[in-house]
């Protein structure tokens, strides 16, 4: 699989070549991430913080309050691991600090050594300093402290040459059981797929800012199918993970998906793109891109538009929607235009009234005591709840991503 890197320095992505000359500038970090993400976790690294020369933390900050992010760059001891792990990364990247006494203290799926090696030897500091330690004898003894190997071939990185492809299966063979992402002159989707079957992830930069590797090439890359059309199914699912239909999708459809950021498809019946929602206005915002395990089906996470994916005017293809998403939908198309006179509409427009029932309901829950009473009086919460966002133009997937951000937090409240 593909792990799109954003090298941060002076509040810039960049990219270096062997850690040293800049190569390029590809502009503000948020805008790339924006693009990126359809890839899943991003690799963000500080390299202003790994050099010493200072750090680019606000910004990283808010990188991981919006996408799924490795941290690297900088984390040299337990204060600053843990602040990165509460904000939400989803996993650190350390390097000089990935140390037995340090790891032991930290989550172990949470933790990825970098293991960046000129030659072979090790190389710390921004890779300025060689340590005299050599790469696959590092990897043996982080392996039991680790969820997770990033492994630089440093005289690869920046050069778009090609990466080292028997190094890289020595290296997945030397971390055993522990996943492997490697960086370092990857370039094409080729080897993105080559990677994969060694087992290991591609982390790349440089190929995808220039546009040598194109994003939806390097998706497609370990994707493989039995159909005698060559196309993918792709799986539809809304921002709460619930599949809307399925579709299907070959190399030029993706392509355009990924370009245009909507779900666009490959037409069995026109044999030609279908871009949903072209007539009916149901439009949707491809969010991200997905493979299953056995790499032969796409996962396509849109944001859906009224009135839904299928073709006969429903949100999903699978009868009528139902639970919190399909009330969400509802107060906030009644939010707009709820009938006069009704109690919704006197909801929206009485932020007190709200406010009261919010509390009212709230204690009624507290104080129930039966299973019938308890389920009761949490959907009368859970619907106060969802009018108060909607009231406010805040999505239930805003609050669960919310939730999510606070359930990687190790620091426990008092």
């Amino acid at each position: 699989m593909i792990v799109p890197s954003i090298d941060i320095q002076d509040g810039r992505t960049v990219q270096l070549v062997e850690g040293r000359e800049l190569a390029l500038e590809a502009g503000d970090p948020l805008a790339v991430a924006e693009r990126l993400a359809l890839a899943g976790e991003l690799a963000v690294i500080d390299l202003d913080a790994a050099m010493g020369r200072g750090s680019n933390r606000a910004l990283i900050e808010r990188l991981v309050a919006r996408f799924d992010c490795r941290v690297g760059g900088g984390i040299r001891d337990y204060e600053t691991a843990v602040r990165w792990l509460d904000a939400g990364a989803v996993k650190i990247i350390l390097g000089t600090a990935a140390r037995p006494e340090l790891l032991r203290r930290l989550p172990r799926a949470r933790l990825m050594a970098a293991v960046d090696a000129r030659a072979g030897e090790v190389v710390v500091e921004g890779w300025q300093r060689g340590t005299g330690a050599r790469l696959l004898e590092r990897i043996r003894e982080l392996r039991p402290y680790v969820g997770g190997f990033l492994v630089t071939f440093v005289e690869r990185e920046g050069h778009m040459g090609g990466t080292d492809l028997e190094l890289a299966r020595a290296v997945v063979e030397a971390a055993g059981d522990v996943p492997v992402t490697i960086a370092g002159g990857i370039t094409t989707a080729e080897e993105v797929r080559r990677l994969d079957e060694l087992g290991a992830d591609a982390q790349v930069g440089m190929a995808l800012y220039t546009g040598r590797l194109h994003l939806a090439d390097a998706l497609a890359a370990p994707l493989r199918t039995d159909r005698a059309d060559g196309l993918w199914p792709t799986v539809v699912v809304d921002v709460h993970g619930r599949a809307l239909g399925l579709a299907y999708s070959n190399r030029e459809s993706l392509r355009a998906a990924v370009d245009e950021r909507r779900g666009i498809y490959w037409s069995r019946s026109r044999g030609g793109l279908w871009r949903k929602g072209e007539s009916s206005g149901a439009v949707q915002r491809l969010l991200r891109v997905e493979l299953d395990c056995d790499r032969d089906t796409l996962c396509f996470t849109v944001a859906q538009e009224e009135p839904g994916f299928c073709h006969l005017g429903r949100w999903r293809c699978f009868g009528e929607d139902r639970g919190l998403p399909r009330l969400e939908r509802v107060l906030r198309e009644r939010r707009r235009q709820a009938p006069e006179g009704s109690y919704t509409r006197r909801l929206f427009a009485d932020p007190e009234l709200l406010a009261a029932k919010l509390r009212e309901e709230a204690d009624e829950l507290a104080r129930a005591q039966s299973r019938e009473e308890v389920i009761w009086e949490a959907a009368d919460v859970l619907y106060f709840t969802l009018a108060k966002l909607a009231a406010h133009d805040v999505s239930l997937a805003e609050v669960a991503r919310h939730l999510d951000l606070r359930g990687r937090r190790i620091t426990r409240r008092g």
